[in-house]
């Protein structure tokens, strides 16, 4: 499991941030608490396994 902060994940992803923070308000993805700073963290795997089903 890889945790990273919204940010992080659209840079390793390409999805935008808004989207993401949609995504889960509508539990499609999984919100994994947050870091020292107060930034959402989520699963980088969750997010490269899933986001090609959520695209089409």
């Amino acid at each position: 499991m890889t945790l990273v902060d919204l940010y992080a994940a659209h840079v390793a992803t390409g999805i935008r941030p808004g989207t993401l923070r949609v995504w889960l308000h509508r539990g499609k993805i999984t919100h994994h608490g947050h870091d020292h700073a107060g930034r959402t963290l989520v699963n980088l795997d969750e997010l490269t396994t899933a986001a090609p089903a959520k695209a089409a």
